[in-house]
């Protein structure tokens, strides 16, 4: 299986650069993955596709502010600082991205807001990331809410006016350096409409690492290296999702990254377990799906780890004619644009 095989042409403009104001009314394209059957309504009708039983899925992780930029405090060089991983049992020691990382040797002093966060280069990983320990005084959150950016896509280029807009309304945890767009699309009021329909919504976390917009750099699939997130399923969820299945009703994964979290914790039998762990669960063509039943995800960039997940979900054929149908439809594309829905 190659990387060329999971190729679709996307036009630039195509690229949502700019959330839209209403979150739920954005597109929303409905696979049959049985038929290849095609339909075209907007997000908000969600709602018709799921019944009362059905669990729906979310990821309430929370996008932290991680892009810092500082100066070195030598020379004075602007310095780039992206937050990947908290490491733990290391005090105030993040496992971060350097640019330009050649002038970031171990020892290196970098200086944040006036001198209002510090942080030195303990330690450089074979990748070329830095590990960087950091110093306060008072709280790191609300001085990283204070100095930091929000870490957005390399495709976005317009410049994030509400912060609040690359979260999702039910974001909870921090931890996560990328958002789970599909989750994007919900308000509080479609939620509220959803759980009085009687549909159930279980929680998952998964924290997203910049590793979801790491290209596929190798020709042959089953040789890519797939990065790890750390991901934990309550007690709670793992017993409503058994649940559901045992009274004969329907998994929804809200995005890739609640997919791959349930399908990390699942069991031979399709049962989840609770728990947590590092996950680098590769899903692509092949792949026996063990939870979900269906879907819900944005238009992901060709070539990439997540547009193979989706295949193997609704097969390679299928997802591409239907890629192909939204760039003729003038889907928005990416982060910030439209759903679907694959059932």
């Amino acid at each position: 299986m190659k990387t060329s095989d999971f190729y679709y042409d996307l036009p630039k403009e195509l690229i949502a650069q700019d959330p839209l104001e209403d979150r739920s009314s954005s597109r929303l394209m409905c696979l049959n993955r049985e038929t290849g059957e095609i339909s075209h309504r907007h997000f908000y009708e969600i709602i018709d596709f799921l019944h009362p039983g059905d669990t729906l899925v979310i990821n309430n992780t929370k996008v932290i502010p991680a892009r810092l930029i500082g100066e070195k405090e030598e020379t004075g060089a602007v310095i780039e600082v992206l937050l990947l991983n908290r490491v733990p049992n290391m005090e105030a020691t993040w496992e971060t991205l350097v640019r330009p990382g050649k002038k970031c040797r171990t020892g290196t002093r970098i200086s944040f807001g006036n001198g209002l966060l510090t942080g030195e280069v303990i330690q450089i990983a074979e990748e070329g990331n830095r590990y960087v320990r950091f110093t306060y005084d008072g709280v790191f959150e609300e001085i990283l809410d204070q100095l930091g950016e929000m870490p957005l896509p390399p495709y976005i280029t317009h410049k994030l006016a509400d912060r609040t807009r690359y979260n999702t309304v039910y974001a909870k945890y921090d931890g996560s350096a990328a958002a789970p767009t599909a989750g994007l699309h919900f308000t509080q009021d479609l939620l509220e409409q959803i759980r009085s329909k009687g549909v159930n919504i279980a929680p998952v976390t998964l924290h997203v690492g910049l590793g979801t917009f790491r290209p596929v750099k190798v020709e042959d699939v089953t040789q890519h290296h797939m990065h790890t997130e750390h991901c934990i399923i309550t007690q709670q969820t793992a017993d409503l999702i058994n649940h559901t299945h045992e009274t004969g009703h329907r998994v929804i994964a809200v995005g890739t990254t609640s997919c791959r979290t349930l399908e990390s914790m699942a069991q031979e039998d399709g049962t989840v377990r609770s728990g947590e762990m590092d996950t680098g669960i590769f899903i692509y063509p092949g792949y026996r799906f063990r939870v979900i039943d269906a879907l819900i995800t944005n238009f992901h960039l060709p070539e990439s780890t997540l547009i193979m997940l989706v295949s193997a979900f609704a097969g390679r054929e299928r997802t591409l004619a239907a890629y192909e149908e939204a760039v003729k439809e003038r889907y928005r594309f990416f982060s910030f644009g439209d759903a679907m829905l694959i059932e």
